[in-house]
Protein backbone atom coordinates (compact mmCIF):
# COMPACT_ATOMS: atom_id res chain seq x y z
CA UNK A 1 0.00 0.00 0.00
CA UNK A 2 1.62 3.28 -1.07
CA UNK A 3 0.95 6.95 -0.62
CA UNK A 4 0.40 9.36 -3.46
CA UNK A 5 1.04 13.02 -4.35
CA UNK A 6 -1.23 14.14 -7.17
CA UNK A 7 -2.35 16.89 -9.51
CA UNK A 8 -6.17 17.12 -9.72
CA UNK A 9 -8.51 16.58 -11.35
CA UNK A 10 -7.90 12.85 -11.30
CA UNK A 11 -8.12 11.51 -14.86
CA UNK A 12 -8.23 7.87 -15.83
CA UNK A 13 -6.00 8.65 -18.83
CA UNK A 14 -3.36 10.48 -16.80
CA UNK A 15 0.14 9.05 -16.50
CA UNK A 16 1.13 7.59 -13.15
CA UNK A 17 4.79 7.11 -12.32
CA UNK A 18 5.49 4.25 -9.97
CA UNK A 19 6.70 5.59 -6.64
CA UNK A 20 6.15 5.11 -2.94
CA UNK A 21 3.89 8.16 -2.92
CA UNK A 22 2.14 10.49 -5.34
CA UNK A 23 1.55 14.26 -4.85
CA UNK A 24 -1.51 16.28 -5.75
CA UNK A 25 -1.11 20.00 -6.55
CA UNK A 26 -4.54 21.52 -6.05
CA UNK A 27 -4.38 24.30 -8.63
CA UNK A 28 -2.01 22.94 -11.26
CA UNK A 29 -2.73 24.07 -14.81
CA UNK A 30 -1.27 20.92 -16.32
CA UNK A 31 -3.89 18.77 -14.54
CA UNK A 32 -1.77 15.66 -14.83
CA UNK A 33 -0.52 13.27 -12.23
CA UNK A 34 3.12 13.80 -11.42
CA UNK A 35 5.09 11.30 -9.47
CA UNK A 36 8.10 11.55 -7.23
CA UNK A 37 10.27 8.46 -7.10
CA UNK A 38 12.18 8.23 -3.84
CA UNK A 39 14.84 6.00 -5.42
CA UNK A 40 14.86 7.69 -8.85
CA UNK A 41 14.04 4.38 -10.53
CA UNK A 42 10.55 5.15 -11.75
CA UNK A 43 8.69 3.93 -14.79
CA UNK A 44 5.52 5.38 -16.28
CA UNK A 45 2.26 3.62 -16.94
CA UNK A 46 -1.44 4.43 -17.26
CA UNK A 47 -3.39 3.68 -14.12
CA UNK A 48 -6.33 4.76 -11.99
CA UNK A 49 -5.49 5.51 -8.38
CA UNK A 50 -7.18 3.15 -5.94
CA UNK A 51 -9.67 4.59 -3.49
CA UNK A 52 -7.49 3.09 -0.75
CA UNK A 53 -4.36 4.96 -1.86
CA UNK A 54 -3.35 7.68 0.58
CA UNK A 55 -3.09 11.05 -1.17
CA UNK A 56 -0.62 13.78 -0.20
CA UNK A 57 -1.70 17.28 -1.29
CA UNK A 58 0.93 20.02 -1.73
CA UNK A 59 -1.01 23.08 -2.97
CA UNK A 60 1.15 25.26 -5.28
CA UNK A 61 -0.28 28.46 -3.80
CA UNK A 62 2.26 31.35 -3.85
CA UNK A 63 1.41 32.35 -0.28
CA UNK A 64 2.08 28.81 0.91
CA UNK A 65 5.51 28.97 -0.73
CA UNK A 66 6.10 32.36 0.90
CA UNK A 67 5.26 31.21 4.42
CA UNK A 68 7.35 28.05 4.00
CA UNK A 69 10.33 30.25 3.07
CA UNK A 70 9.78 32.34 6.22
CA UNK A 71 9.65 29.17 8.34
CA UNK A 72 12.78 27.81 6.66
CA UNK A 73 14.79 30.91 7.55
CA UNK A 74 16.91 30.22 10.63
CA UNK A 75 16.94 33.96 11.40
CA UNK A 76 13.15 34.24 11.65
CA UNK A 77 12.33 35.42 15.22
CA UNK A 78 9.81 33.53 17.36
CA UNK A 79 6.82 35.92 16.90
CA UNK A 80 7.27 35.99 13.12
CA UNK A 81 7.77 32.22 13.00
CA UNK A 82 4.58 31.63 14.97
CA UNK A 83 2.63 34.04 12.74
CA UNK A 84 3.99 32.34 9.62
CA UNK A 85 2.95 28.93 11.00
CA UNK A 86 -0.53 30.30 11.72
CA UNK A 87 -0.87 31.81 8.23
CA UNK A 88 0.29 28.55 6.64
CA UNK A 89 -2.25 26.64 8.72
CA UNK A 90 -5.05 28.90 7.56
CA UNK A 91 -4.15 28.37 3.91
CA UNK A 92 -3.79 24.60 4.21
CA UNK A 93 -7.04 24.18 6.11
CA UNK A 94 -8.82 26.37 3.54
CA UNK A 95 -7.43 24.17 0.76
CA UNK A 96 -8.40 20.95 2.48
CA UNK A 97 -12.10 21.55 3.13
CA UNK A 98 -14.65 23.15 5.40
CA UNK A 99 -17.03 22.16 8.20
CA UNK A 100 -14.77 19.52 9.72
CA UNK A 101 -13.83 18.85 13.35
CA UNK A 102 -10.29 19.92 14.29
CA UNK A 103 -7.80 17.98 16.43
CA UNK A 104 -4.49 19.86 16.90
CA UNK A 105 -1.63 17.88 18.42
CA UNK A 106 -0.07 19.99 21.17
CA UNK A 107 1.80 22.08 21.33
CA UNK A 108 3.10 23.03 17.89
CA UNK A 109 -0.28 22.13 16.41
CA UNK A 110 -1.79 25.12 18.23
CA UNK A 111 0.23 27.52 16.07
CA UNK A 112 -0.68 25.81 12.79
CA UNK A 113 -4.38 25.79 13.71
CA UNK A 114 -4.50 29.33 15.12
CA UNK A 115 -6.38 30.83 12.15
CA UNK A 116 -8.67 27.83 11.65
CA UNK A 117 -11.70 29.60 13.21
CA UNK A 118 -11.50 32.27 10.51
CA UNK A 119 -11.82 29.54 7.87
CA UNK A 120 -14.05 27.12 9.82
CA UNK A 121 -15.95 29.37 12.24
CA UNK A 122 -18.32 26.66 13.50
CA UNK A 123 -15.85 23.77 13.74
CA UNK A 124 -15.39 22.14 17.15
CA UNK A 125 -11.80 21.72 18.36
CA UNK A 126 -10.59 18.79 20.47
CA UNK A 127 -7.08 19.01 21.91
CA UNK A 128 -4.69 16.08 21.96
CA UNK A 129 -1.29 16.21 23.69
CA UNK A 130 1.29 13.70 22.52
CA UNK A 131 5.01 13.91 23.32
CA UNK A 132 7.81 11.95 21.69
CA UNK A 133 10.56 10.22 23.65
CA UNK A 134 13.74 11.70 22.16
CA UNK A 135 15.65 8.44 22.66
CA UNK A 136 13.14 5.80 21.55
CA UNK A 137 11.09 8.17 19.31
CA UNK A 138 7.95 6.50 20.70
CA UNK A 139 4.83 8.64 21.32
CA UNK A 140 3.24 9.15 24.73
CA UNK A 141 -0.25 10.64 25.22
CA UNK A 142 -0.34 13.16 28.09
CA UNK A 143 -3.62 14.95 27.29
CA UNK A 144 -6.72 13.55 25.62
CA UNK A 145 -9.76 15.78 25.18
CA UNK A 146 -11.37 13.63 22.50
CA UNK A 147 -14.99 12.55 23.04
CA UNK A 148 -15.67 8.93 23.95
CA UNK A 149 -17.41 8.60 20.59
CA UNK A 150 -17.48 10.96 17.63
CA UNK A 151 -20.91 11.58 16.05
CA UNK A 152 -21.65 9.30 13.12
CA UNK A 153 -20.28 10.69 9.87
CA UNK A 154 -17.78 12.99 11.59
CA UNK A 155 -14.93 14.32 9.48
CA UNK A 156 -11.74 15.29 11.28
CA UNK A 157 -8.67 17.44 10.58
CA UNK A 158 -5.63 16.18 12.49
CA UNK A 159 -3.16 19.07 12.72
CA UNK A 160 0.50 18.18 13.31
CA UNK A 161 3.11 20.59 11.88
CA UNK A 162 5.96 18.10 11.47
CA UNK A 163 5.41 14.62 10.03
CA UNK A 164 8.83 13.06 10.57
CA UNK A 165 8.89 9.43 11.71
CA UNK A 166 5.10 9.34 11.93
CA UNK A 167 4.78 7.93 15.45
CA UNK A 168 2.88 10.88 16.91
CA UNK A 169 0.38 11.33 14.09
CA UNK A 170 -0.23 7.57 13.84
CA UNK A 171 -1.03 7.46 17.57
CA UNK A 172 -3.39 10.42 17.18
CA UNK A 173 -5.25 8.93 14.23
CA UNK A 174 -5.62 5.59 15.99
CA UNK A 175 -7.26 7.33 18.96
CA UNK A 176 -9.68 9.02 16.56
CA UNK A 177 -10.42 5.78 14.71
CA UNK A 178 -11.09 4.04 18.02
CA UNK A 179 -13.86 6.59 18.51
CA UNK A 180 -15.67 5.73 15.30
CA UNK A 181 -14.09 7.79 12.50
CA UNK A 182 -13.11 6.06 9.25
CA UNK A 183 -9.73 6.60 7.55
CA UNK A 184 -11.37 8.32 4.61
CA UNK A 185 -13.04 10.84 6.92
CA UNK A 186 -9.69 12.03 8.31
CA UNK A 187 -7.37 14.63 6.78
CA UNK A 188 -3.94 15.44 8.15
CA UNK A 189 -2.64 19.03 8.01
CA UNK A 190 1.14 19.51 8.28
CA UNK A 191 3.67 22.24 7.59
CA UNK A 192 6.37 19.77 6.54
CA UNK A 193 6.18 16.04 5.80
CA UNK A 194 8.89 13.44 5.20
CA UNK A 195 8.74 10.00 3.54
CA UNK A 196 9.06 7.85 6.71
CA UNK A 197 5.89 9.34 8.19
CA UNK A 198 4.01 9.27 4.90
CA UNK A 199 4.92 5.64 4.27
CA UNK A 200 3.81 4.65 7.77
CA UNK A 201 0.52 6.53 7.40
CA UNK A 202 -0.24 4.98 4.02
CA UNK A 203 0.38 1.47 5.34
CA UNK A 204 -1.69 1.87 8.49
CA UNK A 205 -4.53 4.06 7.22
CA UNK A 206 -5.46 3.39 3.56
CA UNK A 207 -7.51 6.17 2.01
CA UNK A 208 -6.12 8.87 4.30
CA UNK A 209 -5.52 12.35 2.82
CA UNK A 210 -2.54 14.50 3.85
CA UNK A 211 -2.11 18.22 3.13
CA UNK A 212 1.43 19.58 3.57
CA UNK A 213 3.16 22.88 2.90
CA UNK A 214 6.18 21.02 1.53
CA UNK A 215 7.72 17.54 1.34
CA UNK A 216 11.26 17.21 2.67
CA UNK A 217 13.49 14.33 1.58
CA UNK A 218 14.49 12.60 4.81
CA UNK A 219 14.83 12.50 8.61
CA UNK A 220 18.07 12.18 10.58
CA UNK A 221 19.06 9.60 13.19
CA UNK A 222 17.37 11.69 15.89
CA UNK A 223 14.05 11.62 14.04
CA UNK A 224 14.14 15.25 12.87
CA UNK A 225 13.15 16.27 9.35
CA UNK A 226 15.98 17.42 7.07
CA UNK A 227 16.13 20.30 6.21
CA UNK A 228 12.94 20.84 8.25
CA UNK A 229 12.19 23.90 10.37
CA UNK A 230 13.89 23.09 13.67
CA UNK A 231 11.69 22.44 16.72
CA UNK A 232 8.34 23.90 15.64
CA UNK A 233 7.00 24.06 19.20
CA UNK A 234 10.05 25.85 20.58
CA UNK A 235 10.18 28.26 17.65
CA UNK A 236 6.47 29.04 17.90
CA UNK A 237 6.38 29.71 21.64
CA UNK A 238 9.98 30.64 22.45
CA UNK A 239 10.47 27.89 25.03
Amino acid sequence: MGFAVMNPPLLASSHLIKASFLTRGLHSDCRKRRAISMNCQATAEKSVVSGNRMLVFVPPHPLIKHWISVLRNEQTPCPVFKNAMAELGRLLIYEASREWLIVPILRAGLALVEHAPSVLPVANTYHLGISRNEETLQPSVYLNKLPDKFPEGSRVFVVDPMLATGGTVVAAIQLIKDRGVDNKQIKVIAAVAAPPALQKLSEKFPGLHVYAGILDPTVNEKGFIIPGLGDAGDRSFGT
